[in-house]
């Protein structure tokens, strides 16, 4: 009896590449990245400014095309996806935090959290139930009414999480969710995130420059030159 084939990975990348700009003023920010990220990973990618990560991260998180090479997600092939169909899948799959937080300053923690739901199309009831338990699992519950100014920095990151999280999303992406932060509020959004990789399953790519940060995640992908240099366990934290 043949063993059942293993399921595709979550994301691969093959043989990517990214140029911006014509002739002469071409500007290769990908050179051919090959990458592999299986369910429930917890990535960090790092690299100096110009290498890649960033370009990488958006083609991934649907913002950016290849110019060549393919990006499968759960084996499906988003090149070939149409804009429309590449929406659909950010908006359902893919979970995004950044380093400003973006939440709308006069709505509360909440309706913050909300918002992604109401794209969604789902009854007041059912959003106001999800987000409430979003918020709990960043540990928010007391704050929920708070707007964004009545909240710390690491409080308002940990409502983007939950913004991010409301959904139930296959992976999420963090590019530098630490970058505004203290080093004692970095540490426990580090700290947020691995447990929500361990304890939920939820897969996470952050971007990051701080070596300290990386540790907490199990590997660490290395840009330069728009190439990956190295890819290897990290010190792991979780």
């Amino acid at each position: 009896m043949n063993p059942a084939p293993l399921p595709p990975p979550l994301i691969c990348l093959k043989g990517v590449t990214k140029v911006y700009g014509h002739g002469q003023a071409a500007m290769a920010a990908l050179r051919g990245i090959d990458l592999e990220i299986g369910q429930g990973e917890f990535v960090a990618v790092m690299g100096p400014s110009g290498s890649g990560k960033s370009t990488c991260m958006n083609i991934l998180g649907c913002l950016d095309t290849p110019t060549r090479g393919g990006y499968q997600f759960r084996g499906v092939a988003v090149e070939e996806l149409s804009r429309n169909q590449r929406a659909m899948l950010r908006r359902h799959y893919l979970g995004f935090v950044f380093q400003g937080y973006n939440l709308l300053n006069r709505t509360s923690a909440l309706e913050n959290v909300e918002l992604p739901l109401i794209y969604r199309g789902l009854p007041a009831a059912q959003r106001r139930a999800a987000a409430r338990q979003a918020l709990a699992a960043v540990g928010l519950s007391d704050r929920e009414h708070h707007t964004p100014g009545e909240l710390s920095g690491g409080q308002q990151q940990r409502v983007a999480i939950a913004r991010a999280i409301v959904t139930e999303p296959a992976v999420l992406f963090a590019d530098e969710p630490t970058g505004n932060l203290d080093t004692a509020r970095s540490k426990e959004i580090m700290e947020l995130l691995a447990s929500l990789n361990r304890e939920h399953g939820i897969t996470i790519m952050i971007v990051t420059h701080e070596p300290d940060m990386a540790k907490y995640a199990k590997r660490t992908v290395c840009f330069v030159d728009g190439l990956v240099a190295t890819d290897e366990p990290a010190g792991g934290e979780s």
